[in-house]
């Protein structure tokens, strides 16, 4: 089947996607006391039936054919004009025509169905061996309401079908690309592993001068970097791929030391920066420690990345009975609200300097953390300073 031959053939099956087309024949059956009605396609070379309601044994089915050259509708498709006829032997027009005498029908009417793109799809119309009262304005009327209804369908189905077909590829690319980045970040972990502890080993057993233990901490300092990304990366996967950020909670009574922990690793990466804290945890936190950190490390790390040199990041803490609040306060430039309220969204970041590389994930998985543990993570931006705000209630 060529291409030309299954468009005729789908558009045909879309007439009986559509569910009044039944509705649509009865009624002018009923209304017009007429016996056949049906909905054609009709091209150059092609008299196709869509849907029939067949009341006289005219013989016709859905997906039969008429030779086109024997149909009144290549002429309404020709002028793209109705025709109507009340009594054949009494019409000047069509007395003689060969057509009424080949089918045996005496009333006629053919109205185009025009799609709202301006192409001809085919006719609505009905014959009857008696002569019916056709040329009135109620009648005409009525076809014309139905041959638009019928085009307007036609129209949304081919556009649902757009959309879902679309859909459908978009959602392939994207769990494609989903999977993809889960296995590489997978694979990634090791070689990056094994780079942080070759470093660290370095520093401990091999005595360096200098330069050496310079260029160690870089390769140190860029591995937690990309173990950093790896772990955002594979968190971002599982979530979009269904798994959701897994959470394993319990009563932390050593919070304020988790916190300080990532305070001095992100110390050692920004060791001209200045973190200031300011811990009042007056009651064990229920929270998971790790992913609690993972946040911390995230928010910090961006306050780090974005803020003034020389100007101190602070980070407060506080818990009770009925919350826990972590709030990470650096000095910068304003955050317009265009970029704030995409601020947590994945892959989207503020304005990137030459030396502050990221994939825009760390706000946004820290996000799904707050999330995962029923709080909220805000961000407050004004003039001189931006504040990230953590709460979490521990009723």
């Amino acid at each position: 089947m060529d291409n030309f031959q299954a468009k005729i053939q789908e558009e045909v099956s879309a007439i009986n996607r559509i569910p009044i087309i039944d509705n649509i024949l009865e009624v002018i059956c009923r209304t017009t006391g007429m016996g056949f009605a049906a909905i054609a396609k009709v091209t150059d070379e092609r008299w196709i039936a869509c849907a029939v309601r067949d009341e006289i044994q005219f013989g016709m089915e859905p997906g039969g054919e008429l030779k086109i050259e024997t149909t009144i509708c290549r002429d309404v498709r020709q002028s793209g004009e109705m025709v109507v006829i009340n009594h054949v032997s009494e019409d000047d027009a069509f007395a003689s025509h060969p057509t009424p005498a080949l089918y045996g029908f005496q009333s006629y009417i053919s109205v185009p169905i025009i799609r709202k793109d301006g192409v001809f799809f085919g006719t609505l119309c009905a014959i009857d061996p008696k002569p019916a009262h056709l040329k009135n304005q109620a009648t005409i009327s009525m076809f014309k309401l139905f041959a638009d209804l019928i085009a307007f369908h036609l129209q949304s189905i081919e556009q649902l079908a757009l959309a879902e077909s679309t859909l459908l590829e978009e959602r392939e690319t994207a769990e494609l690309r989903e999977q993809f980045i889960a296995i590489l970040g997978h694979d990634l972990r090791n070689p990056v592993g094994a780079v942080t502890n070759s470093a660290q080993l370095l520093l401990r057993t091999i005595p360096l001068n200098e330069r050496g233990i310079r260029l160690v901490n870089i390769i140190q300092d860029s591995g937690y970097r990309m173990a950093g990304l790896i772990e955002n990366i594979m968190d971002f996967a599982r979530g979009r791929l269904g798994g959701g950020l897994v959470l394993s909670q319990s009563v932390n009574e050593q919070l304020e030391k988790t916190l300080n922990q990532v305070i001095t690793e992100l110390q050692v990466i920004w060791p001209d920066h200045i973190i200031e804290t300011d811990f009042d945890l007056k009651t064990p936190v229920f929270c998971d420690s790790k992913r609690i950190a993972q946040l911390f490390s995230n928010i910090l790390g961006n306050a780090l990345t974005y803020g003034k040199a020389g100007k101190p990041v602070l980070v407060e803490a506080k818990s009770d009975d009925n919350e826990f609040t972590l709030s990470v306060i650096n000095s910068c430039n304003k955050i317009p609200a265009a970029v704030i309220e995409r601020l947590f969204q994945p892959f989207s970041r503020g304005e990137v300097k030459p030396n502050q590389q990221g994939l825009g994930l760390g706000l946004y998985i820290a996000a799904e953390i707050s999330r995962a543990h029923g709080g909220t993570l805000n961000v407050i931006s004004a003039e001189q300073e931006t504040c990230f705000t953590l709460k979490i209630p521990q009723d």
